[in-house]
């Protein structure tokens, strides 16, 4: 059995306002997903061991540039946590469960499954003023860092990756 590694996958950066004027923001989406070993291990007996071992909260911190032509145009820094906890949920057929904090929001999942997504499932918008692009930037990419510490369950870890390039068309008013 080979070792799986920990990835970052389909990293997509799509331009939502395809044309726009100086008046309005420049919207993107970035997706991307969180793979390999770190996916296959999270699970509630892995949840449990930790909250057992007092190591109850999993942080992942994504640091997102994105560039035109190797200069940084727009950065912007955004976490995941997982908080384990113990619960008296009669819908919850364990002792310790799971609560993810997405965008200060918190979410209980209801499945293994759906707590994976929510924490390693990305899908974030990014507004840009127009003053930020110049007439210049015809083409942007994001150049992505996910970062978490070492745990019970995972050694520190980093991963890099880069998008692919979108072009922008700005029209002026």
């Amino acid at each position: 059995m080979s070792e799986q590694i920990n990835s970052i996958d389909n990293i997509v950066l799509t331009n939502i306002t395809s044309k726009t004027n100086s008046r309005e923001l420049v919207s993107f989406s970035l997706s991307l997903k969180i793979s390999g070993k770190i996916r296959e291990l999270f699970k509630q007996s892995l949840w449990e061991k930790a909250y057992n071992k007092f190591d109850n909260t999993f942080r992942i911190t994504i640091n997102v540039d994105l560039k035109s032509k190797n200069k940084v145009i727009y950065s912007v820094k955004f976490v995941r946590k997982a908080v384990f906890f113990w619960t008296r949920n009669p819908k919850i057929h364990h002792r310790i469960w799971i609560f993810i904090i997405k965008d200060d929001t918190p979410f209980y999942p209801e499945s293994e499954e759906e707590a994976k997504s929510l924490l390693f499932d990305i899908d974030k918008v990014i507004e840009l003023e127009f003053s930020t692009i110049s007439n210049k930037v015809s083409t942007l990419y994001a150049n992505v860092i996910v970062s978490w510490g070492k745990h019970n369950f995972t050694e520190s870890t980093k991963l890099i990756g880069k998008s692919n390039e979108e072009k922008i068309q700005l029209i002026h008013s």
